[in-house]
């Protein structure tokens, strides 16, 4: 398993498939890991249609995890 820490909040096309775990402290000082397959798995169908992700390959939150994600299992 790899893992990452991040400054933010983020999902990317490159780390699909790849088993990676991301921590990273969000605004109020809380620190978050989750598994980024399982969250691209939860927001697929919302994130695959936003520029962001058709431009970059890419989605990121700087402050919290996105609203879809929270009171979630992201392990």
């Amino acid at each position: 398993m790899n893992t990452i820490t991040s400054k933010r909040f983020v999902i990317r096309k490159s780390l699909l498939n790849t088993d990676t775990n991301i921590t990273f402290t969000n605004k109020d000082g809380h620190e978050i890991t989750y598994n980024h397959d399982k969250v691209f798995s939860i927001m697929k169908d919302n994130l695959t249609t936003l520029p962001c992700w058709l431009k970059y390959k890419s989605y990121t939150a700087t402050n919290n995890i996105p609203v879809a994600l929270r009171g979630k299992s992201l392990q």
